[in-house]
């Protein structure tokens, strides 16, 4: 796969809860949600922050990440009583890695549907990102997409990603081209060193390498994608898959009492990249 043409002049700056964005309203901060899994009493928290310092609401993002808006800044920074208040969350558990937490994962895996529950797998393919000190400074924008084997998620674009191939082994992804097949339980280890390789050939500087598909060199070798792996499926519709519910959220913005409503409802919640929540659901059906 020949690297796509790069001509940059900044480096990335993806924002982050340390790292705010100064938008026309304000400082703009975007919290990343592995797998898109929050608890209700985060999200009761975080709605909490943006009553008091921004314009109220929730953001949520296509990568199933979430943002606040309209927050107060100086000098580029929040002010630190800002800065605890979104650490009180639990959703910043580490500064020096908050910005590459960028993990997508099928909505709907280990709640019904699929070929295996990546839930494991993202819990720790995120708890080795963290742990390895030079992935810090992987750009904020390189991406994994995981997919259960469902093929909601096989068609987003990816710097690192697996589709599973049944209960217990997935083929990675590499950029645009597919990697070996592996074990699920050995999945998270081998994409860590794939990053890792990535953050040691991506160069220095505004020209460094944002993506995989950037390199001059191939990451790994092109593999021939398993049949199993060449799966097609779509979103998760709104409404309700057997004890869960798929509930819209307008344009993205989670309004406070929309928010506290889903919070109600479960301990757990997954927000989803097509502006959405999973939550369980109403007895009676979707509403």
């Amino acid at each position: 796969m020949p690297a796509t043409s790069v001509n940059r002049s900044r480096p990335d700056l993806c924002p982050g809860a340390l790292r705010p964005w100064p938008a026309d309203d304000g400082a703009l901060v975007r919290l990343r949600l592995p797998g898109g899994l929050m608890s209700a009493d985060s999200l009761r928290a975080l709605v909490a922050v943006a009553t008091a310092y921004g314009d109220g609401a929730v953001h949520l993002t296509g990568r199933a990440n979430l943002q606040l808006r309209a927050l107060p800044s100086a000098d580029g920074d929040l002010p630190a009583e800002v800065l605890a208040a979104i650490e009180a969350t639990g959703l910043l558990p580490s500064r020096s890695h908050e910005l590459v937490r960028n993990l997508l994962v099928s909505p709907l895996t280990g709640l019904g549907g699929g070929r295996a529950d990546l839930r494991p797998v993202v819990a720790e393919l995120d708890r080795l990102l963290c742990a390895h000190a030079a992935l810090a400074g992987l750009p904020g924008r390189f991406l994994f997409v995981l997919d259960d084997g469902r093929g909601d998620l096989v068609t987003r674009t990816c710097d690192l990603g697996l589709v599973a191939l049944d209960g217990t082994t997935a083929q990675l992804r590499v950029g645009a081209a597919w990697g070996p097949a592996v074990p699920l339980t050995d999945a998270p280890a081998a994409l860590v060193d794939l990053a890792a390789l990535f953050q040691e050939r991506r160069g220095d500087g505004p020209s460094a390498a944002w993506h995989v598909d950037e390199l001059a060199e191939p990451l790994a070798a092109d593999r021939a994608a398993d049949p199993r792996a060449l799966v097609s499926g779509e979103p998760a519709a709104y409404g309700r898959h057997g004890g869960v519910e798929h509930v819209e959220v307008p344009d993205g913005v989670l309004v406070p009492d929309l928010a506290l409503d889903l919070a109600a409802r479960g301990p757990e919640l997954v927000v989803t990249p097509w502006h959405g929540v999973v939550v369980p659901a109403r007895d009676g059906g979707a509403r």
